[in-house]
């Protein structure tokens, strides 16, 4: 909810009004009969404000990479080249599809290169998030985009974490860096205050997509105030709204990274994401209970969701906190260091 919008009157409105016409569940499949004129609105709305020829909804992130990468690669002369810290959707969704994958280190687009002029296969594809959720580090997306045009590849990339957050009109990272994906897939549940995600790009990807991605053709579709909330969002989010919204977002992130390197912690501030490694999975949760105690939530992240050895504490900033709030999360880690609580510092 990096924009504090979850909550936001506009959205709630869309939600209420939609409901009242439509009922709550989509009933259905939207092949069978889930699909409305608010489903197609708003995959009207994310296209035109991405840029692209189409989108398509899916009901969570999740079952939009595990959907679209098996039908990318298809066949088994296709290759995956997938970086090594993605999200564990794109791992699964690598895992579900019938050509080979490749992992290149993270970030390490010469590796990248390496792969894909060893490569012979029948289509290539590159796949990786703009904002990875664990680190909070960015892609360096106009290299990648540069890498896969010189070696005739598709790229893929998850904006989950970067739209809303880059880009002038919060269109995501790529349109931040002036490195447009061939495919892009986005949530509705982080900066645009729902759930949900989508998958943009090309109307014949789409389309391919509709018939034949298996976790939309065989789930129930999502119900219509989500769909209307999520055309609200979009209206809020590539507005004067949104706008100001992200000035205050990275007004809160320079904020909260300047306390936290007064302390000595190499916060990085590319990103919302500002995570403090601890190291061990026990400690790490004794600094959740610290902090909580002290009116501060921040969960406590453990293996398998990162890798042994690096359970961290996952700070996430809003648009939404006060400076009364990163005053205080500030405090409660200068409290614990004092306590004898331990930091590595901030990946």
């Amino acid at each position: 909810d990096y924009l504090g919008l979850s909550g936001h009157r506009t959205l709630v409105a869309a939600a209420r009004d939609a409901h009242d016409a439509w009922g709550f569940g989509a009933g259905a499949s939207r092949l069978v009969s889930g699909n409305t004129a608010v489903h197609e609105a708003a995959q009207a709305a994310l296209a035109a404000w991405l840029g692209v020829e189409a989108s398509l909804l899916f009901s969570s992130g999740f079952a939009a990479n595990t959907g679209l990468l098996p039908v990318l690669a298809s066949d088994p002369g296709d290759e995956l080249f997938s970086d090594e810290l993605n999200h564990a959707s794109i791992i699964d969704g690598c895992r579900l599809a019938r050509g080979e994958v490749r992992r290149f280190g993270h970030r390490d687009v010469g590796a990248l290169d390496d792969l894909l002029v060893r490569s012979r296969a029948r289509r290539k594809i590159v796949v990786t998030e703009a904002v990875f959720s664990m680190d909070g580090d960015v892609a360096d997306l106009a290299a990648v985009r540069a890498v896969c045009v010189a070696r005739d590849a598709v790229l893929v990339v998850d904006e989950a974490h970067a739209i809303g957050v880059f880009g002038a009109r919060g269109a995501g990272l790529g349109d931040a860096q002036g490195a447009a994906a061939d495919v892009s897939v986005i949530t509705y549940g982080k900066a645009l205050g729902g759930v949900g995600a989508a998958i943009g790009g090309p109307r014949a990807l789409t389309e391919l997509l509709w018939n034949k991605a298996r976790s939309l053709v065989f789930s129930t579709g999502a119900p219509p105030a989500v769909a209307a909330a999520s055309v609200a969002a979009v209206g809020l989010v590539a507005g004067s709204v949104g706008e100001e919204l992200r000035a205050r977002l990275w007004s809160n992130v320079m904020t909260l990274v300047a306390q936290l390197r007064a302390m000595g912690l190499d916060a990085a501030g590319s990103s919302p994401i500002v995570p403090l490694r601890v190291g061990d999975d026990a400690a790490v949760m004794r600094w959740t209970e610290f902090l909580l105690a002290r009116g501060v939530f921040v969960q406590g992240i453990r293996p398998p969701t990162v890798p042994a050895g690096t359970a961290r504490l996952r700070v996430v900033v809003t648009a939404a906190h006060s400076e009364e709030d990163l005053d205080r999360l500030a405090l409660g880690v200068r409290d614990g260091l004092a306590a004898g609580l331990r930091l590595t510092g901030a990946s």
